[in-house]
């Protein structure tokens, strides 16, 4: 005869398998054990906060960390972690307390001190960045900081702002500063790197304070490329290219008249490379090449030295 188990001797039977066959770390704690490590983490946070009051920072900092790492759900831990971000933050660790305020961001997004921490995550790497934007170089050792920060930190902190306040005036001003720390570096593939991110900025936020300046910027950085030697006709052709773009979607911006007196030098700059390609041609025998350049000399221009040249070089090549 078939013996039936009670249902509920089948669902107790079911439970204790399982606990004894499943992962630790993915059982729900029990209420008694989660009120046992909130009371440990309690009283943790408390030895903790002793530490501070008494001056004793560097052990303070180190508890704090731990109530956050080891009793995360304790009623104290949002507390504790902002406060290891601020201490560390005092002491200069810039890169440490922001590592610490991402975390409480990530784990504490209900708490009341979230838009604090997110303001001081913001001016921190802000901060750096406007040190190193201003020296033009890698490596800049900043007041109040300990060690130095390289470009690409900074960028990364910059980056998790932008990520941390998306579509917000913040978020844009981190975005926009990034294309700054690129364009500080002067090197070729930097200035790319400054160029997209530019780019972005006006693509994502368009209505964003920022986003102006940030396309404006786009043909400031192709022209500092052709000044440095990169006279390729695509430069120069991008760099106008740019500046119409800016022109067009914001019309009345402070920096207009800027740019149609920095397209007035893409022009001048343009006449200069088609003349010295035209004499280079000229003067190594192949004319047919070098009436074209002549041409174009004329064509985009209607006086002035390069221009009479040109028109006195082609009649006498029988034009």
């Amino acid at each position: 005869m078939t013996m039936r188990i009670p249902m509920t001797l089948a669902v107790l039977s079911g439970l204790v398998m399982i606990v004894s066959c499943g992962n630790n770390d993915d059982l729900i704690p029990l209420a008694g054990n989660t009120q046992a490590a909130s009371g440990e983490g309690e009283a943790l946070y408390q030895e903790a906060k002793a530490n501070d009051d008494a001056g004793k920072r560097t052990k303070a900092i180190k508890l704090y960390a731990q109530v956050a790492d080891e009793f995360p759900m304790a009623p104290s831990a949002a507390m504790a972690r902002y406060r290891q971000a601020e201490l560390l933050e005092q002491d200069g660790e810039i890169v440490k307390s922001f590592a610490a305020y991402q975390q409480f961001l990530q784990r504490y997004q209900g708490s009341g001190l979230y838009s604090k921490a997110l303001g001081k995550q913001a001016q921190m790497a802000q901060s750096a960045a406007d040190g190193k934007v201003k020296s033009g170089f890698s490596g800049l050792k900043i007041i109040g900081i300990k060690g130095k920060l390289s470009t690409e930190k900074a960028v990364e902190m910059l980056g998790q702002v932008s990520e941390n306040a998306p579509q917000s005036e913040t978020s844009a001003k981190a975005q926009f500063t990034i294309g700054e720390l690129y364009q500080a570096e002067r090197d070729a593939k930097k200035s790319k790197l400054a160029i997209d991110a530019y780019r972005k900025l006006a693509r994502d936020q368009p209505e964003s304070k920022y986003a102006a300046e940030a396309l404006f910027r786009v043909g400031v950085v192709l022209l500092e490329e052709a000044d440095r030697g990169n006279h390729n006709q695509a430069t120069l052709d991008l760099s106008d290219e740019a500046f119409r773009d800016y022109l067009m979607q914001y019309p009345g911006h402070a920096k207009n008249p800027e740019a149609r007196r920095l397209m007035g030098s893409v022009k001048s700059k343009d006449l200069t490379r088609s003349m010295e390609i035209a004499e280079f041609y000229d003067k190594s025998g192949q004319t047919e090449s070098a009436k074209i350049y002549y041409r174009a000399v004329l064509k985009n221009s209607n006086s002035g030295t390069a221009h009479d040249k040109a028109k006195f070089r082609l009649k006498e090549l029988g034009e």
